[in-house]
């Protein structure tokens, strides 16, 4: 346990902060999920849908701190593989 008022309002922060990144991460794999079910799919607009719906998701998850900047643009770099690259 926490001896410090610092270190208890640092645990209260950390708690507080790792819920939010909880949900952020698992909007995120679900549209992933959903990303990867309309590029197996043959409706190019639903698969560019899907892609934009991604990429929005991941650049807010990066500006809160929740995806590093880097992640962020190499998981965009393949989805722009996939979505607008050659299969």
């Amino acid at each position: 346990m926490a001896n410090t008022k610092s270190a208890i309002k640092a645990a209260r922060k950390s708690a507080r902060f790792a819920t939010r990144n909880q949900g952020v991460k698992t909007r995120l794999k679900t549209l992933h999920k959903k990303l990867d079910a309309a590029i197996k799919g043959t409706d190019a607009a639903a698969t560019k849908a899907a892609a934009s719906a991604y990429v929005s998701a991941m650049d807010k998850a990066t500006k809160s701190g929740v995806v590093h900047k880097n992640a962020a643009a190499r998981a965009k770099a393949h989805v722009a593989k996939h979505v607008f690259g050659k299969k």
